[in-house]
């Protein structure tokens, strides 16, 4: 029988749903923006743009959370300017561990909000603009409620992506209990220490549930935005 969470795990939980929530939305206008970008134009650079958008998939986490500490650390151009002008420190912060766990779930919400951008019948926005409405108009009534199921599926993909992040994390933020400490980066500690299996055990059932309620989540909303958008 499993024992109770310990305050220590309840910390971590609460965190990584934190860090989760802040990834996901905060990423949200940007893998808008990108999806948007590489859906509808051609220009010169868009393949690379598109493999900088998707590097984070392929490339180890630990480099991408190296190559953060670099730039956002406090010794780093990014950081340094933020730390010195509006007071922010990313490195070793829980605003850090959002910002690695957004990048690495950017690319699984652009590749769902390009598919449904891309799924969508072209001549629909081009009767709204030849009735006279202007591009933002036709993108605001008719572009983004017709991809309304990629935006939902893709920040939820975002959102247990970030969940699940440790690599990137624990190396850009490090692994501090009640400050950076989210359930990967705990479980991996309790694996490292004598009777830890039992609350690694604990954080672990508690990820799977998690994990498995946002893909839920992600289809259920999908479908009915399908739905609502067929007018069914």
């Amino acid at each position: 029988m499993l024992e109770p969470l310990t305050p220590q795990e309840w910390s971590a939980i609460g965190l990584s749903l934190r860090v989760a929530f802040a990834a996901a939305l905060c990423g949200l206008p940007i893998g808008l923006l990108a999806a948007y970008v590489l859906a509808r134009f051609r220009f010169p650079g868009r393949a690379i743009l598109d493999g900088i958008v998707y590097l984070p998939l392929v490339m180890p986490p630990v480099v991408t959370g190296y190559l953060l500490l670099l730039a956002f650390g406090r010794r780093g151009p990014v950081g340094e300017f933020l730390e010195r002008t509006f007071g922010i420190v990313l490195a070793f912060n829980w605003t850090g561990a959002a910002l690695a766990a957004g990048i690495m779930g950017l690319p699984l919400m652009v590749r769902a909000m390009r598919l449904s951008l891309e799924a969508i019948d072209r001549r629909y926005e081009d009767a709204a603009a030849t009735l006279g409405a202007s591009r933002p108009i036709v993108l605001l009534t008719i572009t983004l409620p017709l991809m309304l199921p990629g935006i939902l599926a893709g920040t939820v993909l975002a959102f247990a992506r970030a969940l699940g992040e440790f690599g990137a994390t624990i190396t850009f933020v490090g692994n501090i209990p009640g400050v950076t400490q989210t359930i990967p980066s705990a479980i991996w500690s309790y694996t490292q220490v004598p009777g830890g299996e039992a609350a690694a055990l604990r954080l672990t059932l508690i990820a799977v549930v998690i994990a498995f309620a946002a893909l839920l989540a992600s289809e259920a909303l999908s479908r009915r935005a399908g739905r609502r958008v067929l007018g069914q």
